[in-house]
């Protein structure tokens, strides 16, 4: 096994006295997890951060064994890592591709849209310029490992062009009339994740707390669900900027 790619770090644990073992998330070979010697030190911490894009060296005997991997920087997010919000944004984007994702199984699309979030997150001067994108990267995780929402009609024969909820149950969107009688039992969908266009914060939350439902019940489970620790961070401090 040899693979050499520019690739987004998603995530890093300790490994031994000095070293780690990082994922990193690559266009053409999906998520790859290697160690790296030395991974702790001074001069390789800074390049090992969530959402840094390093040039990536993967080396193993056979696809069973962890590849030794050996890193170059080639665009630091490290700046944004003294934000709070867009701190808390990046950790949870890649952590929850590292936590989902199976290895060595390619995901363009989900490269793609990762890379243009926290290009995004880099690039807005204020997070209501990226918040949607979160959401909306999330809906398409989801569709990516086949658990994918219906927002394209009604689950109750009601008008597509009003849908205003998502049933829990099936994940397919419900219209404004149809679900009325049972808003409670509903989730909420924003229009933005439709129509497209900005959102403001009380519709962000609502859209981040549709996605996080369907992760949570269908993807973030056994291991997976330590990753919920960091979504839970970034939620509170939405749902302040949300006034709820």
């Amino acid at each position: 096994m040899h693979v050499t790619a520019e690739a987004i770090v998603c995530a890093v644990r300790p490994h031994g006295e000095h070293g780690v073992v990082a994922r990193l998330l690559t266009a053409g070979d999906g998520l790859l997890a290697g160690y790296v010697r030395g991974g702790r030190s001074r001069r390789l911490r800074p390049v090992l951060m969530p959402g840094n894009v390093v040039a990536a060296e993967f080396r193993a005997r056979s696809e069973e064994q962890l590849a030794s991997l050996t890193v170059e920087l080639t665009h630091s997010r490290a700046a944004l890592h003294a934000e709070p919000l867009p701190a808390l944004a990046i950790e949870w984007a890649t952590a929850l591709a590292a936590a989902t994702l199976p290895e060595g199984h390619p995901y363009p699309r989900v490269h793609a849209a990762l890379a243009g979030l926290l290009d995004a997150i880099e690039a807005a001067p204020a997070a209501r310029g990226w918040a949607g994108a979160l959401a909306r990267y999330e809906l398409l995780l989801l569709a990516e490992l086949g658990f994918g929402l219906d927002l394209a009609s009604c689950a109750g024969g009601g008008g597509a062009e009003d849908l205003a909820f998502v049933s829990p149950r099936s994940g397919q969107a419900v219209s404004r009339a149809a679900g009325a009688p049972y808003a409670d039992r509903l989730l909420p969908l924003p229009r933005f994740l439709i129509a497209g266009g900005e959102a403001d914060w009380a519709a962000v939350r609502d859209a981040l707390r549709l996605t996080g439902f369907f992760l949570t019940r269908d993807l973030l489970t056994g291991r997976a669900a330590a990753a919920l620790a960091g979504r839970e961070r970034l939620m509170d401090r939405i749902a302040r900027l949300a006034g709820a």
